[in-house]
């Protein structure tokens, strides 16, 4: 039977944190979980737009528990005071949802000099995580939103930042594989010290959503937006169904650490399920080296140790 909305299971005295909240994908999950009974920490780059937001679910849920937090996943400082922040007001969440993200923007740099998409979309997540560990108690998770994209996404592990020759659609490819082989390193990292806190990475498959237009509005590309519009309206699933492998992995008792989740049909449409990622992205040598280059770039290091000889 296919997974949908009205399996949620009630999530009352839980407390799940989401970045990229206020719009999308991020915002779906957001209302999903507080309308189950949930608390839900809103961690959001512009706090106006995130109370914005908050208003809306609160329209269709007025008890809603919702917090609005601010979040610059560029800037690591941000991240920092965040997860400082959030430690000062929970002691514990049961679900971190690495959800925001940017896709296909002109080049650009981090605030610490990160290429901006793989500084935003994994860097800053990786220190996000990194800082919010050990607050998450027995059997809670990480949640990590990868992409289909990641399958043309690949590593020059000397050009990290793109300095030669950059292109922006691979250069959202590699940060969503490095979304990934996050989520699968970090999975392995925790059982091998025997924590029994899942990691899961999932994908919303074809949704519409903002996201989609901010790289074509930035390069006021006429075209692109034109594209992304005629792709959106013949093609996408609605933001809602796209949130639903992010809101099944986060809450559904079958899910195990390690689990890829998306859309049903063809990775693109339907309701979530468990599935298969490119080959490229099972290759724990490779997974080795990114969390070790993110330690080095984001001075936050976690799970260093306790891995198995030889993997």
């Amino acid at each position: 039977m296919a997974w949908s909305e009205s399996d949620i299971p009630d999530l009352s005295d839980r407390i799940f944190v989401v970045t990229g909240a206020n719009s999308g994908i991020g915002w779906e999950a957001t209302r999903m979980f507080a309308e189950h009974g949930a608390r839900v920490v809103m961690a959001c780059r512009t706090v106006s737009k995130g109370e914005e937001a908050a208003a809306r679910i609160r329209e269709k849920t007025p008890g809603a528990h919702l917090e609005v937090m601010a979040l610059d996943l560029a800037d690591l400082d941000s991240v920092r005071a965040f997860a400082s922040g959030l430690r000062g007001l929970h002691a514990q969440i049961h679900a971190l949802v690495n959800n925001a993200g940017i896709m296909a923007i002109p080049y650009a740099k981090t605030a610490q000099g990160f290429e901006m998409q793989l500084g935003t979309n994994h860097f800053g997540h990786f220190a996000l995580t990194g800082l919010l560990l050990d607050a998450i108690p027995p059997l809670g998770r990480v949640v990590t939103v990868s992409s289909a994209v990641h399958r043309i996404g690949s590593f020059d592990w000397t050009d990290l930042n793109w300095e030669r020759s950059y292109s922006a659609w691979p250069a959202y490819g590699r940060s969503k594989l490095a979304n990934l082989f996050f989520a699968l390193d970090l999975d392995r990292r925790l059982k091998a010290t025997g924590s029994t806190v899942r990691s899961v990475a999932c994908h919303p498959g074809y949704a519409s959503t903002n996201l989609q237009f901010v790289g074509p509005a930035q390069t006021k590309s006429a075209v692109g937006t034109f594209t992304m519009s005629l792709g959106n309206a013949l093609f996408a699933q609605s933001a809602a169904s796209g949130a639903l492998p992010t809101v099944f992995a986060a809450v559904s008792p079958t899910i195990v650490g390690g689990e890829y989740v998306g859309p049903r049909v063809f990775q693109t449409w339907g309701a979530p399920t468990p599935q298969g990622t490119a080959a490229r992205a099972q290759a724990p040598e490779e997974w080795k080296k990114l969390w070790e280059a993110s330690e080095k770039r984001t001075a936050v290091r976690f799970l260093s140790a306790g891995l198995p000889t030889g993997s």
